[in-house]
């Protein structure tokens, strides 16, 4: 079913609010230089009249009253070549609370509608100008934490990703096609090779498939930020580590037990990676219900990390508990980080479940360095192999993928018992793969999908 394509001129400020040197307000649509040529006032000739490329000083007036809102520059995009493959106008005015606002109300005045989150990037997906990958790394970029995560949207805005997953699209169309046409002939008069070299096709597309899903983990740190969970007992420096590592006095320092009564979030940036600090209560029997919570709060939030650092005081013999914290643990997700060693180390790794142990001073030269390092190194490397593409896959490409691979296999293995009963679910199943293939660059996709994903931008873009 063809998706509708609008056929109205919408507006919207596309700057974020806040005082600034310019405002921009876009405009887009059949309308928009009947508007233009109502609303700005330059010398000749008039904005429906210019070559595209170009642009003009002038003034903006309100057509109902003549009053100038504004001295403005005047931006020409003819379609197809822009944006959103329309007719386009970007004007330029002093920035400010006021004078993109009033812009915009004499706009919508004069017939404009006012922009849907996301509309003009929805719309430069309606015109084929971007696939529905580059249209998500719109969003990717601007929500962008770190340098990798801008560098990823960047390069998938340049369709990385989509000629990945067209490619891939492109082969099961022709797989898709071949075993539809095995249901052609008739009974018996099949060549046995055909469905053996139909299925010898299938292994690169499934590797194809797996290659994008192993992008999937660097994808969801890179997006979402990777959560560190800082825990252990009362009084081992978990606050005084979140301060180093967050480079400001976030979290109390005190020698009292329970001082951290309830989990404290700290986002940082680490060697370009987004991460969210979390500080937690320390894990013990806790006297009072204020410091029960907080445990309760603490252990939720260690069932949500990406990984534990579990503070132990080195200069005393680990406890039992502490043994058994460690041990439930998977060793990929916890290093655990000995302080105290400026008053003696009593602790080493031989007393330890197996796992990464790393003994520090954070009272006297603390490591802050090499610890992010090892973050860094234990989250975004050795998770994700260290092996950095142009494209790590979202929750919903990975989502799709999950299903076209286990279609695809289905396929193969109809296609391996030669049997002329399987030849239609095989062909179902190759279909059904193309189709959750298609829908990541966008093909045949549906309004509330399109709806879900183009909620999330801000109104402007």
């Amino acid at each position: 079913m063809a998706l509708p394509f609008p056929s109205d001129t919408i507006a919207a400020i596309a700057t974020a609010p806040g005082e600034g040197a310019i405002a921009i307000v876009r405009v887009s649509g059949p309308d928009t230089y009947a508007l233009a040529d109502r609303l700005f006032h330059c010398a000749a000739p008039p904005p429906s009249q210019r070559a595209p490329g170009t642009f003009a000083h002038g003034q903006i007036a309100d057509p109902a009253t003549n009053e100038v809102l504004d001295d403005a520059l005047l931006l020409i995009f003819r379609a197809p070549h822009s944006y959103t493959g329309e007719d386009s106008v970007e004007i330029q005015c002093h920035g400010g609370s006021q004078a993109a606002r009033r812009i915009l109300t004499a706009l919508l005045a004069a017939g404009a509608r006012p922009a849907d989150p996301g509309e003009f990037t929805r719309r430069a997906f309606l015109n084929d100008k971007i696939d529905l990958t580059q249209a998500e790394a719109v969003l990717d970029l601007i929500h962008a934490r770190s340098e990798r995560a801008a560098r990823l949207a960047t390069a998938q805005l340049e369709d990385a990703l989509g000629r990945r997953i067209r490619g891939l699209y492109d082969a099961l169309l022709a797989l898709c096609a071949d075993i539809e046409s095995m249901l052609d002939f008739p009974d018996n008069e099949l060549p046995q090779s055909v469905p053996d070299e139909l299925a010898a096709r299938i292994p690169p597309i499934v590797n194809g498939i797996q290659a994008l899903l192993n992008t999937w983990q660097e994808g969801h740190l890179l997006r979402d930020g990777a959560r560190i969970v800082i825990a252990g007992a009362p009084n081992t420096g978990k606050s005084t580590l979140l301060n180093l590592l967050a480079g400001r006095n976030r979290a109390i320092v005190s020698p009292h037990p329970g001082t951290t009564r309830d989990t404290i979030e700290e986002f940082v940036t680490l060697q370009g990676y987004p991460i969210h600090l979390i500080d937690t209560a320390g894990l013990r029997d806790a006297p009072c219900e204020i410091e029960q919570e907080g445990i309760r709060r603490t252990r939720h939030a260690l069932t949500q990390a990406d990984l534990t650092l579990c503070l132990v005081d080195a200069s005393q013999p680990i406890s039992q508990p502490e043994i058994d914290f460690i041990a439930s643990h998977d060793p990929r997700k916890i290093v655990v980080i000995g302080t105290k060693t400026d008053l003696g180390q009593i602790l080493d790794s031989k007393m330890l479940p197996k796992t990464d142990f790393f003994p520090v001073s954070l009272k006297i030269d603390p490591p802050t360095a090499q610890i992010k390092a090892k973050i860094t190194q234990k989250v975004f490397h050795d998770r994700t192999g260290g092996d950095h593409t142009d494209f790590a896959i979202s929750g919903r490409h990975h989502k799709s993928l999950l299903i076209a691979l286990d279609e695809v296999k289905k396929a193969e293995n109809r296609l391996k018992t030669r049997s002329e009963a399987d030849f239609l679910p095989a062909a179902t199943h190759s279909r059904a793969a193309l189709e959750q293939i298609g829908l990541i660059f966008g093909k045949n996709c549906s309004e509330e999908m399109l709806d879900s994903i183009f909620s999330r931008f801000c109104v402007g873009k």
